[in-house]
């Protein structure tokens, strides 16, 4: 009886008159005329909405699940936040055709890996290419300070940073980079050169490195360059990578072009966090990156050249252009949802200024590259772009519960440490099979063949991606497989003093944080 109650057939509302699922595409048609738009809500907030045509007709496709699980809740409204047009939540299975009412109190799943992430080739040492941050700086001491102290705080010390300090009228930034030099090469112009040219000769100060433009009003998190550069040499066509943000545009999460304001108590930490476990790696595409927090490769530098700094000597336009001339190579741009930065926007210039210069900006890209807006539109919204959205939204309606996501640490074999404060996932042989294990949990499995454990290792790789991992804990460094293969993705290796007892936060500062284990030079065969 109970299961017949679970499979009841939902009951439709007006102006909703059809709704059918054939397991990847969900088509409704309601009364003609009626609505414009219908929104999907998937597990209670917010995913899309799909356009109704003059026949009363909207699809909406789903080539992969958001979710990540086999099924989700889902509801569909007139308009977003609109009225129900169904009397209560449906369960919608991927793969599955057919809906039926969702069974009252179920707990919803928590959020998985996608299946359609994007992950590093298996074996490429991202770590190879130094990577340069050059940090633009011109007044905003309070914002300065915050975005250096961040930096500093998550940086791992084979990484260069270089400030540049732009003829800053502000008598607080002499001092406030002086303290800086600690740990970045602190440069200045003479002259205020503008923000553009600021930032080419930080990309000619950095050699042969990768380049990471980051603005001065900005705050990095845990994992932001590791999660820049897995996005970026996720593949060989990728020019640059972006992160996304609480206030930067388009780059803005979970909505577009407007600030959007952090859980109640969560700090630029958390949502980093959040994002870096949850967010999903697949990355959504944009013909162009965003200056705020933009990973370039040096290779696209080398066939693209520098940005423009005569059209757009103030910036607001220079990484559009940069980004359309690469495109022209055959380069793409993805967006690293998986990376948050805060931002805190206008900070040298103030808003009615930016503006001005926004504007400006526009003019001149709208004259050389007349498909550049056309091509935003297009791809802005794209499948993969609602998803990053919508799992963000996800998160966030998450940490109404209180609890703040914790640093993921892994470690191989018997003897985890059980600490409150960490969640400590351990790998483990289980005969012929390697488990990876989360709160008594198997959370992945594969088979492992001792005559050919290559298959294994590529497994490996990609859990050390999907689920996050952010530090490999070791009591003694052995070079090992596991080890090797966290050097090559830029997992932190940490030896940490046996007995384990006690919390994460005490291990960790008295840990040894190690040289990442590389490859042997002339490996034996």
């Amino acid at each position: 009886m109970f299961g017949l109650l679970r499979r009841a057939k939902p009951v439709l509302l007006a102006p909703l008159l059809e709704l059918r699922w054939d397991g990847r595409e969900l088509r409704a048609t309601c009364t003609p005329g009626a609505l414009a738009d219908i929104a999907l809500d998937l597990d209670g907030c917010y995913f899309t909405s799909v356009a109704v045509d003059a026949e009363g007709r909207a699809h909406c496709a789903f080539p992969f699940a958001p979710s990540g699980t086999d099924a989700v809740e889902l509801l569909l409204r007139a308009g977003r936040d609109g009225a129900a047009l169904v009397a209560g939540p449906l369960r919608l299975h991927f793969g599955r055709p057919g809906l039926a009412t969702a069974s009252a109190g179920a707990r919803r799943a928590s959020l998985a890996p996608l299946a359609a992430s994007c992950l590093v080739p298996f074996g490429r040492d991202i770590c190879a290419r130094e990577v340069v941050v050059v940090v633009p700086v011109h007044d905003a001491p309070e914002l300065v300070e915050r975005c250096l102290a961040a930096l500093r705080a998550h940086l791992d010390a084979a990484t260069r940073v270089i400030v540049i300090d732009d003829a800053s009228r502000d008598d607080a930034i002499g001092p406030l980079l002086e303290r800086a030099a600690g740990f970045a090469r602190v440069l200045r112009n003479d002259v205020n050169r503008g923000f553009t040219a600021t930032a080419n000769r930080g990309i000619a100060e950095a050699g042969r490195a990768d380049v990471v433009l980051l603005n001065a009003d900005t705050e990095v998190g845990p994992n932001w360059l590791a999660g820049l550069r897995r996005a970026a040499h996720a593949a060989d066509d990728i020019a640059s990578a972006t992160a996304v943000s609480d206030n930067a545009g388009a780059f803005s999460v979970p909505e577009l072009e407007q600030y959007n304001p952090l859980p109640p108590g969560w700090t630029t930490e958390h949502a980093a966090r959040a994002a870096w476990q949850w967010a999903g790696l697949a990355y959504p595409q944009l013909p162009t990156g965003n200056g705020f927090c933009m990973y370039l490769r040096r290779d696209a530098l080398d066939a693209v050249g520098v940005l423009d700094e005569a059209a757009f000597p103030q910036g607001y336009g220079e990484e559009n252009d940069w980004s359309q001339r690469a495109a022209q190579r055959g380069l793409r741009h993805v967006v690293a949802g998986n990376v948050f930065v805060r931002h805190a926007r206008s900070a040298s210039f103030g808003e009615e200024r930016r503006i001005a210069l926004g504007r400006a900006g526009m003019a001149i890209l709208r004259e050389r590259w007349p498909r550049y807006e056309s091509d935003v539109a297009r791809t802005l919204h794209s499948y993969e772009r609602r998803v990053l959205d919508w799992r963000v939204r996800r998160i966030h309606a998450d940490a109404r519960g209180g609890r703040a996501p914790l640093q993921r640490l892994l470690w191989v074999g018997p003897g985890a440490p059980a600490w409150g404060d960490a969640e400590v996932w351990t790998l483990r042989a289980n005969r012929t099979r390697n488990e990876l294990v989360h709160a008594g949990r198997i959370v992945a499995a594969s088979e492992w063949v001792a005559r050919d454990p290559e298959p294994s290792y590529r497994t490996l790789w990609d859990w050390l991606q999907l689920h996050a991992i952010e530090a490999l804990l070791v009591t003694e460094p052995r070079d090992t497989v596991v080890e090797i293969l966290c050097g090559l993705l830029g997992i932190a290796r940490v030896r940490v003093a046996e007995p384990l007892a006690g919390t994460a936060a005490a291990a960790l500062r008295t840990a040894e944080w190690l040289p990442h284990a590389r490859l042997p030079d002339d490996p034996a065969p």
